[in-house]
């Protein structure tokens, strides 16, 4: 038996003020799936993740979650982690306790946990505010794993990383979708794209295309 998409949208646009931002977006994606967006800023890839994460509601159409609508049956997705482009932290806390902060918020999770994440993206407990861009860059792709979400939404998450880093972001990418995680990644880095993703996506003016 087939299993229900992870993210279905159907027709789904959004209009702010007199621009139409998303137009007509159609989009399947399984679980487990990797997929990526690519396009020129302002095409329209970070509103398509927002979308997703139920940040914004579509004004027409529909984005289900697991076969439920988002916005009546459901206010947001109820297993999410979302890589913001230049993501920023409380500066006087480590890695760990912002992480923790986080965690507060949904479910506690146990400081083993959060230490393996950490270990995961080559961290150590060190204050943010001491942190490189490449550190903070690390720390959000934490952040956005480190409940084991249903659904990871990256937004350039190769912002800011070295060859290491790079490194580092594809074996977390892999973990994740190996145990049924749903992944899609907006990039200018078209390498990285075609070396992770499954199907890539081209956003221009708001629509996609394959």
């Amino acid at each position: 038996m087939d299993l229900l998409p992870r993210i279905e949208i159907d027709g789904a646009s959004k209009t702010i003020g007199n621009s139409v931002v998303l137009d007509q977006i159609q989009l399947t994606v399984k679980p487990g799936e990797m997929i990526g967006l690519q396009g020129v800023n302002g095409s329209g890839k970070t509103m398509l993740l927002r979308l997703i994460s139920g940040l914004i509601y579509p004004t027409k159409g529909h984005v289900l979650i697991d076969g439920k609508m988002l916005g009546s049956d459901l206010e947001f997705p109820p297993s999410i982690g979302f890589l913001i482009e230049n993501p920023t932290f409380l500066p006087q806390y480590t890695g760990a306790e912002n992480l923790q902060i986080l965690s507060s918020l949904h479910q506690m999770m146990p400081t083993a946990q959060i230490e393996s994440v950490l270990q995961r993206v080559g961290l150590h407990d060190t204050k943010y505010k001491k942190y490189s861009l490449g550190m903070k860059q690390r720390l959000g792709i934490a952040a956005a794993v480190f409940e084991q979400p249903d659904i990871i939404l990256l937004d350039e998450p190769t912002n800011a990383l070295d060859e290491s880093g790079i490194t580092m972001l594809e074996n977390v990418i892999q973990d994740e979708t190996s145990r049924g995680a749903t992944i899609v990644m907006a990039s200018h880095d078209m390498n990285f794209l075609h070396h992770c993703c499954s199907k890539i996506y081209t956003m221009r003016a708001g629509t996609l295309s394959l």
